[in-house]
């Protein structure tokens, strides 16, 4: 009986946006297929969807405050599901290194959270134009996933579990606290930032790479929910792409989650890597 009664109400709640995408299906559909895209991509890799959607919608004559606060959006939907069921993986698995990763986001979660409102509570401007700052930010982005490609390829994780770290050192929380700082204003600007910033970190410190994604898709997931009262505030979300973006998004967490863990990650974040630094180059060539 109960569970006939919760499916009323959801059918209830889905009418409405049912009969809307009747009307509106023919433009805002392909919206559903870039959510899921970048939600693939930003919790399979821990870099923020921001770094699929910022382009797109610059390509589309969206204002920045409305890129900005729309990825915002998009991303409580699929970074949201991806911490879910990242936070549901770490909790089946048995080596002891993935027990780090609640302290790791004590240490960070605190002042990601204070970048982002350090920027919003000062009106801090970007340094430039927000299409310049993610050019600059994708490359950087880019190469660096490339070049943690190169030194750390990261292996199974039978193999992996006698090769990672096992503790977090004293330098380790100072190095987390100032990147969770700067990784947090970052995303202020441009909806990413801070889970780029950790996970990068983490995995050239030698953490094990699907920990350091989970703990960098934990970590965007709190640090948008942070953020996104003041762009609701502000007014400047597009609901219409959210409404097909944000669902999408939410599947697309789910598909991330198996190909990180079962798909080799090191061709996976190459693909990556080589895909934001071509959007880096050519936001700049472009703008």
């Amino acid at each position: 009986m109960l569970l006939s009664h919760k499916r009323v109400v959801l059918s209830l709640l889905l009418l409405p946006v049912i009969y809307w995408g009747l009307f509106h299906t023919h433009e805002y559909a392909p919206f559903s297929l870039l959510g899921m895209l970048g939600a693939i991509f930003a919790n399979a890799t821990g870099a923020g969807g921001g770094v699929v959607f910022i382009p797109a919608f610059q390509q589309l004559g969206i204002s920045d405050a409305q890129s900005v606060a729309t990825s915002f959006a998009i991303q409580c939907f699929g970074m949201t599901v991806g911490a879910i069921v990242w936070s549901k993986h770490a909790r089946r698995c048995d080596f002891p290194d993935w027990r780090l990763m609640p302290r790791l986001l004590v240490v960070s979660v605190p002042f990601s959270i204070l970048g982002i409102w350090s920027v919003y509570g000062f009106s801090a401007p970007t340094p430039t134009s927000v299409s310049s700052l993610f050019a600059y930010f994708s490359i950087f982005i880019g190469l660096g996933l490339l070049l943690t490609n190169v030194f750390k390829k990261p292996l199974s994780d039978d193999v992996q579990h006698e090769l990672v770290k096992q503790h977090i050192d004293r330098l380790d929380i100072i190095a987390l606290i100032v990147i969770s700082f700067i990784g947090g204003a970052v995303t202020a600007w441009l909806s990413v930032g801070v889970g780029e910033f950790v996970a990068f970190y983490l995995i050239l410190r030698g953490y094990r790479v699907t920990m350091a994604i989970a703990t960098a898709v934990i970590i965007s997931a709190i640090s948008v929910w942070s953020g996104i009262g003041y762009h609701l505030a502000a007014g400047e979300v597009y609901y219409d792409i959210l409404l097909f973006a944000g669902p999408a998004a939410a599947i697309g967490a789910v598909i991330a989650r198996i190909l990180a863990t079962r798909l080799p990650v090191v061709q996976l974040k190459m693909f990556f890597a080589g895909w934001v630094l071509f959007a880096g180059v050519f936001e700049l060539v472009t703008s």
